[in-house]
């Protein structure tokens, strides 16, 4: 069963997310990932998070493909123009990756190369409707492509945590509108929160992933709370992780914990652990996934 079946039979998903090395050597990557083989139904593969320059995630996915795992491409529009996009989608069809989630970019002055000049040729919006364009079989400009057409699994993203929402849901409807089938969040930390917002989309009727964001801790809790827009780290998870004696179990605790009241609101959980790559399966075990 693949990942779009999945999604659209309404069955409880699960992904988790990798950030390639800087670098090419994957070996220690690919072994963390052989943990949480058949536990996961995909895995994301991040394309230059946070603008620090990486292994693309392209390749990556093409590597977890020739290794049996199902990957989702990320696509952003930070770094390439129309022509670029297009180009990377077609190839990440060659490829036989068949999961693409859209995303507009994190500014590349976040990164590790802030002079780099930042493209933002097509919004996220956009991209979807060029990938939905491209499914049909023509490129942005109505050129026919040759030969069959690229298909796709396509997903976008959505802030839970945002205020106001009324702006994250008018733009939930046009992503909608414009292809995407399924949706992964920002982390979520506090469950009154998503519990708003899964009451305030519900007329939407589309798969949400919870996204999960393992805490490391308790100056990373603060971190995200000044610096990531929706994203509240309540007080008493960052006493609980910065009192903790084995911050690891701690954050595995408070993770579970947030996983199992977001499972009855949600069709599915995003796992991002951002480095932990080894901490998916004791996570995944501690919740019952």
């Amino acid at each position: 069963m693949t990942f779009k079946e999945k999604i659209h039979s309404a069955r409880f998903v699960i992904t988790s997310e990798i950030g390639p090395p800087k670098g090419f050597e994957t070996t220690r990557l690919f072994e963390d990932i052989e943990t949480i083989r058949g536990r996961v139904d995909a895995i994301n593969v991040t394309d230059l998070q946070s603008s620090v320059m990486r292994l693309g995630s392209l390749a990556v996915c093409a590597l977890l493909k020739q290794r049996g795992f199902e990957p989702i491409y990320q696509v952003t529009c930070r770094d390439r123009n129309r022509l670029a996009l297009q180009s990377d989608i077609l190839s990440a069809a060659a490829l036989g990756i068949e999961n693409i989630l859209v995303l507009t970019g994190d500014y590349p002055t976040v990164g590790d190369h802030p002079e780099a000049k930042p493209v933002f040729d097509l919004d996220s919006v956009q991209l979807l409707e060029v990938i939905q364009k491209l499914q049909s079989g023509f490129d942005m400009k109505g050129n026919k492509l040759e030969g069959h057409p690229p298909k796709f699994c396509v997903g976008a993203v959505v802030n839970p945590g945002a205020e106001p929402l009324e702006p994250q849901i008018a733009k939930m409807e046009k992503k909608i509108a414009a292809g995407a089938e399924f949706f992964q969040t920002q982390a979520v930390y506090d469950i009154a929160v998503f519990e708003r917002f899964i009451n305030r989309v519900k007329h939407l009727k589309i798969p949400i992933l919870a996204g999960i964001v393992l805490l490391k801790s308790a100056a990373m809790a603060r971190f995200m709370n000044k610096n990531v827009a929706g994203v509240n780290v309540p007080e008493e998870l960052i006493k609980e992780i910065e009192s903790a004696k084995d911050r690891v179990a701690k954050s595995v605790e408070i993770a579970s914990c947030l996983i199992k009241q977001l499972k009855p609101m949600c069709q599915g959980i995003h796992i991002m652990p951002i480095g932990w790559n080894k901490v998916v399966l004791p996570l995944l075990d501690a919740a019952g996934l």
